[in-house]
């Protein structure tokens, strides 16, 4: 080891100093205080770059496009949607077909997420009566009058009175003329399997929903996609969407594409992060739990238009 050649630290390279490392908050500080006291590296600086890619899509009356799945309806974080599109920050949002019964459920029951561990033995599991039959009537009525699914469904819940309508992503948005999403594959949903739903209803509305998105897509240019928890049916719809987009002749090329996930999931990477964004954009991935990594995103971006508290 003796003849080991080493060189002084000072030259070397270092990724890391001093100056990124955390500080600690003190009680009673602000939201800005709080991001700003994060350290700056890895997942803390993607956290604030994303939050200012939203607030400038915001100033520039860019789209900022919100997807998600189930999970981020039933952990609660319903209400910072809607904050966020009556902000006008969020200018659509898109759900599977999972989040569309957690966002129903709230808005009819006020609880939602049954124990499936325990119903699936007996075979009760997704049996509840009332959630198959209204929202299977809703898609129904909105089949007919020619809407898509988000829209029956949010239009449902307004014109039925539910006492937590105001939890609804779906209601809101339906009453705030925000484009609502909802895709759905025909079997994933407990709704499915209720004796009242319609295959030619679920398929006709959704495909209505999907082509609402390609046009909501078509004007993404200098704008953000979020993809929020859907592993797989969301990044295989939109990338879908955004093909149908540029074949048609839109220029979707310098957008910023987000994934925030509890694991890294493969669609989401290739099919929101990687592939769409080629031609110029970006794709940025924040790793953590909805409950956690949400909210902070949402007060970084109000931090990062001004609004921070």
């Amino acid at each position: 080891m003796s003849k080991v050649k080493t060189y002084p630290v000072s030259v070397r390279k270092s990724k890391e100093n001093v100056g990124k490392t955390a500080r600690p908050v003190q009680a009673g500080a602000s939201v800005k205080d709080l991001l700003e006291s994060l350290p700056h590296v890895l997942s803390a600086d993607i956290l604030r770059h994303v939050a200012q890619r939203i607030a400038e899509a915001h100033i520039n009356q860019r789209p900022v496009l919100m997807m998600m799945g189930g999970h981020v309806i039933k952990c609660g974080l319903g209400p910072l949607i809607i904050d966020l599109f009556r902000q006008g920050i969020v200018s659509a949002v898109a759900m599977n077909g999972a989040a569309s019964i957690h966002d129903f459920e709230m808005a009819m029951h006020g609880e939602t997420s049954e124990d499936v561990a325990k119903a699936i033995n007996d075979g009760s599991f997704g049996m509840a009566e009332e959630t198959g039959a209204f929202m299977n009537e809703a898609i129904s009525s909105g089949h007919a009058a020619g809407l898509g699914m988000g829209e029956s469904i949010g239009k449902a819940i307004l014109e039925r009175h539910f006492p937590h309508a105001q939890y609804s992503v779906l209601a809101q948005a339906h009453g705030a003329g925000i484009p609502a999403v909802v895709a759905v594959a025909i079997g994933t949903d407990i709704i499915h399997q209720h004796p009242k739903a319609d295959g030619a209803a679920l398929g006709a509305t959704s495909h209505r929903d999907f082509r609402l998105l390609a046009s909501v897509i078509g004007n993404l240019e200098g704008g953000v996609v979020l993809n929020v928890g859907s592993a797989v049916v969301l990044p295989e719809v939109f990338l879908k969407a955004l093909s149908v987009a540029r074949n048609l002749g839109y220029t979707v090329e310098r957008f910023t594409a987000v994934d925030m996930d509890m694991i890294g999931h493969y669609r989401p990477r290739v099919n929101v992060l990687d592939r769409p964004t080629q031609l110029g954009g970006e794709g940025f991935r924040l790793v953590g739990h909805h409950e956690i990594m949400f909210p902070l995103l949402a007060a970084a971006v109000k931090v990062a238009l001004g609004d921070g508290h």
